[in-house]
């Protein structure tokens, strides 16, 4: 079984404790861009409560991570190793306007989008650590409201499990996932938010990718035309 080694750092650290206090939340509720609709508490809590009716209370739980909860995690999780969906694939199909982008500067982030594979990391968090593992995924996945949290199988080398993932709405307006790459990198190149740049956050994605040995033809195609425009255009 191909296993990863989960050595939390600053930024996961960082992270967790913003989630864990809710400062995280209360930073972007206090200043919300124009035209852009949060989650309420009352929603938040009616989503987890219908994940959590799927789920046996007495067994572990399996999360996938696509994007940046491979490379920051921010969970207690006791196993991660790598592994396969069918029927979903990687793709900047979100534009950011909080985060990793404003209405000033907006810029591009990823979503498990439907049609073809995708190869990524399968958490493990223990039976008795899930209920406030998933309340602190919510605050983080959940409440911008352009995901929504499903079960998905996911195989390893182990076998197959039943994974909980964040896939995108393709309903709500930031979706756009049918936009011309160059477009895409555009954004990706541009966008800057409270949390920081799409750059870096497309640059992290993909050195994760490297560090497991995955290669994702829809983000080498990415990559090139975010290249292509660095070079056509550089950025002062």
């Amino acid at each position: 079984m191909t296993s990863v080694s989960i050595q939390p750092g600053i930024e996961y650290a960082h992270t967790r404790e913003r989630l864990a206090t809710g400062s995280l939340v209360e930073s972007l509720r206090a200043n919300p861009p124009a035209g852009v609709r949060f989650r309420t508490d009352a929603e938040m809590e009616e989503t987890l409560e219908a994940i959590l009716r799927g789920h046996d209370p007495a067994s572990d739980l399996h999360v996938f991570g696509y994007g940046s909860l491979m490379w920051n995690p921010a969970m207690d999780a006791s196993h991660a190793s790598v592994a396969h969906v069918r029927g979903w694939h990687r793709s900047f199909c979100l534009r950011s306007l909080i985060g990793r982008g404003s209405p000033q500067a907006p810029g591009a982030m990823l979503g498990l989008d439907r049609g073809g594979a995708c190869r990524g990391l399968l958490f493990r968090i223990d039976a008795a650590k899930v209920q406030a593992e998933l309340r602190l995924l919510w605050r983080r996945e959940m409440f911008p409201g352009a995901y929504d949290a499903r079960w998905i199988p996911a195989s390893t080398e182990a076998g197959a499990f039943r994974a909980l993932a964040f896939v995108v709405n393709r309903r709500h307006e930031r979706y756009i996932g049918r936009h011309p790459a160059p477009d895409v990198a555009h954004l990706i190149r541009t966008g800057h938010g409270t949390l920081g740049s799409s750059r870096a956050y497309f640059d992290s994605t993909l050195g994760m990718l490297e560090t497991l040995g995955i290669r994702d033809a829809g983000m080498e195609r990415l990559r090139a035309a975010v290249l292509a425009s660095d070079r056509a255009a550089p950025l002062a």
